[in-house]
């Protein structure tokens, strides 16, 4: 599928194979004209999808979740274009329909270049403006280092934060176990848990989704590690964003991570979801309307 698409700024139709892609993922929507494209970085060929409704009124861009990709993100493209904003996304490294090994990185600064190359070409595309940033999971992560880095573009509207990654669950066992194997293997099977209340999504990421990675590489591991104590470390920032944490999330040591951003972020709106597991991007549809609800509000 990759070798079939153009770079993203030439903005050229979708090859005819992208149809069954949009069908299969349900990510064809009403109203909306969709491109996709490749995005040079670093050693990368990341595929962008870009979805443009009548009169946008500004761009939400997203960055998924570790082991997620674009496919898996239709609620939350949906209601954005309901909203009235353009969807301005990528595949991020070894994920999805991008290249590089699978769920693997060599460090989480590619992922920052990775952001980095998004804003760049979306000022070439002249996407309408504010972009607001939405993250999940890993990929809030990633705009929270980019937060606390303390260069946000003067076009970032309100930044987004679900279920952010600092800590996982267990954290300091999965760190010994690391120590442990991380010279003798490269990765570990991929163990599914339960994260989300959505049992639809749950058997389709574990039976039906050919793009979900089966392994856990344990250099990406290590690279969490390194980036965790950035994170704990840096200085705070004054900047004001959008949170929402469930209670029920097994995936996070979230409670831990809530502590260390209120310190870090402490103008940070926060909505902390009853019975919310951690795919929020993904959870089930009442939970998902009720944060949805939180950001139109903000989002106004």
């Amino acid at each position: 599928m990759r070798a079939l698409l153009q770079p993203i700024g030439q903005m050229q139709p979708e090859p005819a194979a992208f149809a069954d892609y949009r069908r299969f993922y349900r990510t064809d929507f009403a109203g909306a004209t969709t491109y996709s494209g490749l995005l040079k970085v670093l050693d990368y060929q990341l595929v962008v999808q870009l979805w443009q409704p009548v009169a946008p009124r500004g761009t939400l861009m997203i960055l998924h979740g570790y082991y997620d990709h674009l496919g898996l993100y239709r609620h939350l493209i949906r209601w954005a274009l309901g909203q009235g904003f353009a969807v301005f996304a990528c595949d991020l490294p070894g994920h999805g329909l991008s290249s590089g090994a699978r769920a693997d990185i060599g460090d989480f600064a590619e992922y920052q270049a990775t952001l980095q190359a998004l804003l760049q070409q979306a000022a070439q595309l002249e996407l309408p403006k504010p972009w607001h940033l939405l993250g999940q999971s890993t990929g809030a992560g990633i705009l929270l280092d980019y937060l606390l880095r303390g260069a946000v573009c003067e076009e970032i509207g309100q930044i987004i934060l679900l279920a952010p990654l600092i800590r996982p669950r267990a954290w300091a066992w999965s760190k010994l176990l690391w120590y442990l194997i991380g010279g003798f293997k490269d990765s570990i099977e991929r163990r599914f848990t339960d994260n989300s209340n959505d049992s639809e999504f749950l058997s389709f990421i574990r039976q039906e989704d050919p793009l979900q990675p089966r392994q856990l590489p344990c250099r990406w591991v290590g690279a969490l590690m390194r980036w965790i104590p950035l994170i704990e470390n840096a200085a705070p920032s004054e900047r004001a964003v959008l949170l929402v944490q469930g209670d029920a999330d097994h995936t996070l040591n979230w409670q831990h991570n809530l502590k260390v951003i209120q310190k870090k972020l402490p103008n940070a709106r926060r909505l902390l979801l009853s019975g919310a597991k951690h795919h929020l991007a993904n959870e089930s549809e009442n939970l998902r309307q009720h944060y949805l609800r939180f950001l139109e509000q903000n989002l106004a």
